[in-house]
């Protein structure tokens, strides 16, 4: 049975939003073997990369770079003196991530530790001075001290999945204290750089999912009367249409605990079918064509979704999550592509409807009454669902020239198709196998 998709250039549905974003940036190569990817990544477009995880990557610098203990290595010493921050590691990153036209969305904290003994996820000894710390590190990077730079960073946010693991965990991998222990910390650190800087965007936790720990956490914070600009939280999942329902979840929360104004940021979601017995089909379903086509449909249905921005994990180098760019060679992989044409339709600024018969085609527009720009794709979570045939129809019709990119496990953004619509042509018809992504460009005729 055919398929139906129309695509209503009448219907505009608001700005396209900044769902392109991702974490970590790019490599520039260097002539000691290690490859490099700053053109691919540049030429993408993201509009903001986030410092998370930077730690684990030796092209960015390794343990030396970002987390608040590899900026400021010895807690016992004087914050207020230059000479207590080692910066070099972590300028250099930021500075590629800026160079590369990417905003830097900071993350003021540390990075996962999945080990036996835990070093930096440990709370903090004293929160007040950690907050002044992290107030330094604002100042280096934005305001020129201790020899720092004007990068204009407007994001920072605190700390990364403190509810990953419950209070009674033996291991606990991203916050080593107890739940009424983060709202204390978050509370000292939120108000304390707000204070210092109400013109930037303070926000955080970006929880690990436990949607009653973010409930309790807003609460909390609503009635402690903390600054939220942001509130951040993740999802890895198998199902585009579940994940995109959980932002109109997290939305509801921050209107109910009196924080209408915050943004709402998914800055960490990827393909995950399961994290056990399923991770290894997880791992290469999210670096091939699966995991590009979920992508895919994830940027088409959050388009329509509460939420302000989405953040692709991974985007860091080497790294056995990330689908933009190959684990080993750094070129670009099968989800660089739905990338690229989503920086196309976000040039043209204006989102427009699209209607789909079928629940396993997604589709994504945008026009500048001219010319169009449509990311399609096929996807289900079951590997075996057949492919079929798509009527795509152009509402109302128009004379146009129509150009299919195909991104499919042969091809990577490749021209397989060209047509000419003329008058009383409304549309065509279009072969859409399981996993397919299309960039479709239309363009007026002369």
């Amino acid at each position: 049975m055919k398929s139906e998709l129309t695509i209503l250039f009448d219907r505009p549905t608001g700005p396209v939003r900044r769902l392109n974003a991702v974490n970590n940036g790019p490599v520039r190569g260097r002539s000691d073997q290690t490859c490099g990817n700053f053109d691919s990544y540049s030429a993408a477009g993201f509009p903001y990369a986030r410092t998370h995880d930077a730690a684990y990557c030796s092209a960015y610098g390794g343990p030396h770079t970002v987390d608040v203990t590899a900026v400021f290595p010895d807690f016992a010493a004087d914050e207020n003196d230059p000479a207590s921050y080692d910066f070099c590691l972590t300028d250099e990153y930021i500075g590629a991530i800026a160079a590369s036209g990417t905003g830097v969305f900071y993350r003021l904290g540390q990075s996962i530790e999945h080990w036996t003994k835990k070093y930096g996820t440990i709370p903090p000894r004293d929160f007040a001075k950690w907050a002044r710390i992290c107030e330094h590190i604002v100042r280096h990077l934005n305001e020129g001290w201790a020899d720092g730079h004007r990068f204009g960073i407007e994001y920072w946010e605190i700390w990364n999945e403190p509810d990953l693991d419950p209070d009674d965990s033996p291991n606990k991998r991203c916050w080593g204290g107890t739940k009424a222990q983060f709202f204390d910390f978050f509370e000292t650190a939120a108000k304390h750089l707000k204070a210092a800087f109400p013109a930037l965007r303070i926000g955080g936790p970006a929880l690990a999912g436990d949607r009653g720990w973010a409930a309790d956490f807003l609460a909390e914070m609503s009635r402690r009367g903390v600054p939220l600009d942001f509130f951040s939280w993740h999802v890895y999942e198998k199902d585009p249409r579940r994940l995109a329902g959980l932002c109109s979840v997290y939305r509801e929360l921050l209107d109910r605990n009196g924080y209408p104004d915050a943004e709402s940021i998914l800055d960490e979601w990827n393909y995950v079918r399961n994290w056990d017995t399923q991770w290894l089909y997880s791992l290469r379903a999210m670096t091939g064509i699966k995991g590009a086509s979920f992508a895919a449909a994830t940027l088409c249905l959050c388009q329509d979704r509460p939420v302000d921005m989405l953040m692709y994990y991974d985007a860091r180098a080497h790294c056995g999550m990330n689908g933009l760019f190959d684990v080993l060679t750094l070129e670009p992989g099968k989800t660089y592509w739905p990338y690229l044409a989503f920086r196309d339709l976000a040039a043209l600024c204006t989102a427009v409807r699209t209607e789909s018969s079928d629940p396993t085609v997604f589709a994504l527009a945008s026009s500048d009454g001219a010319a169009a720009q449509i990311l399609l794709t096929r996807y289900a979570e079951d590997d075996g669902t057949p492919g079929g045939d798509v009527q795509l129809s152009f509402s109302p019709a128009r004379d146009c020239d129509v150009r299919f990119f195909l991104t499919d496990a042969a091809h990577d953004r490749a021209l397989v198709r060209e047509e000419t619509l003329g008058p009383g042509r409304r549309g065509l018809c279009l072969p859409l196998k399981l996993f397919d992504v299309y960039q479709i460009s239309v363009s007026p005729r002369a």
